[in-house]
């Protein structure tokens, strides 16, 4: 299993709405609007790290008033 997280920024005022979305996601775990250079920070789950993609382009990046993400894949060092 493959953990990550989304960082994300929206459009002005869409942070609530864009993590509420992003909630009903299937892998995603948690999501939420916060303060600072991102505005919602989003947790998943995937099988492997193709499946993660997946869930991030297809699926995440696909919601309404996101301007950018950045993934941050989990290790175990």
């Amino acid at each position: 299993m493959v953990h990550a997280y989304i960082l994300i920024q929206t459009e002005v005022g869409k942070a609530a709405s864009v993590a509420a979305e992003i909630a009903g996601i299937p892998g995603v775990t948690s999501s939420e609007d916060v303060t600072g250079p991102y505005d919602v920070i989003v947790r998943a789950e995937a099988e492997n790290v193709d499946q993660l993609g997946q869930l991030v382009v297809a699926k995440v990046q696909n919601v309404e008033g996101i301007t950018r993400t950045l993934t941050c894949p989990v290790v175990h060092l």
